[in-house]
């Protein structure tokens, strides 16, 4: 879980931060910050789980930053802080997940964590996360893994799908067109071997000869742990699996 803290005020922030901490798990990353410019920066292509944010701040307001977080990652949940109560419907009017006044306690962040909008993602420790609920994303230590070609994380998703089945070449290329793309579909592997090496979860991805599959070992995904009947993977999902792509059903027997 990654979660985002802003308040301008100095003690005010030392308050949330503490409070936060009694109430997330122990792996949980917290980013503070007293300065929400440098909070929209310096947290710019991260994954955001949670943020709470104070509502009245200089230059860039909780709500105006709640707008900009939400640009990239849709289901951050936000939870906003401030000592007025009169902006809770323009807090609500974005979607919050939660509203809090202060002084914030212990009690009251762990009411708002027990009821948020959005579960947070499946998370485990280890190296490579797999969102396949939603649209398919795959993040590596919280970060998005960007591929150089659009098949290339496509083709990622089929195997994911395929839960760790050896998977044939000419099934691949079958699957991406309806033409032979040999040629290209070698191309595609070399980006996804290549670009999980260099997030550090290189041995994920496995090529043999004229077949390809992942090591499902190594990585957290939401759609196996839907399996394994793990209730926060069950909450997750809202009847949407890989919606980017059509040729996806997911099955939820297992």
């Amino acid at each position: 879980m990654r979660a985002l803290l802003v308040d301008d005020e100095e003690l005010q922030l030392i308050r949330l931060k503490s409070a936060v901490q009694k109430v997330l798990p122990a792996d949980a990353v917290l980013r503070c910050f007293v300065n929400p410019v440098q909070a929209l920066a310096e947290t710019a292509g991260e994954q955001v789980d949670l943020a709470f944010l104070d509502i009245e701040m200089p230059v860039i307001g909780g709500i105006q930053l709640a707008k900009k977080l939400k640009e990239s990652n849709p289901k951050v949940n936000i939870i906003f802080i401030t000592a007025y109560e009169h902006y809770a419907q323009s807090a609500y009017a974005i979607h919050a997940s939660g509203y809090l006044t202060k002084p914030v306690s212990e009690e009251k962040v762990r009411e708002e964590i027990e009821n948020l909008r959005y579960p947070i993602e499946i998370k485990t420790g280890k190296p490579l996360q797999i969102k396949c609920f939603g649209n398919f994303e795959v993040f590596a230590n919280g970060v998005p893994v960007k591929f150089q070609y659009s098949k290339s994380k496509e083709l990622f998703a089929y195997l994911v799908d395929r839960e760790g089945a050896a998977i044939s070449i000419g099934e691949l290329n079958a699957v991406l067109w309806s033409e032979d793309h040999k040629s290209y579909l070698r191309n595609l592997i070399a980006d996804i071997q290549t670009t999980l090496e260099a997030v550090g979860a290189g041995g994920v991805f496995v090529k043999r000869r004229n077949e390809c599959f992942i090591d499902v070992a190594k990585v957290d995904c939401d759609a196996y742990e839907y399996k394994r009947n793990n209730p926060d993977a069950i909450r997750a999902y809202r009847a949407e699996y890989m919606a980017q792509y059509s040729w996806l059903t997911f099955r939820t027997e297992g």
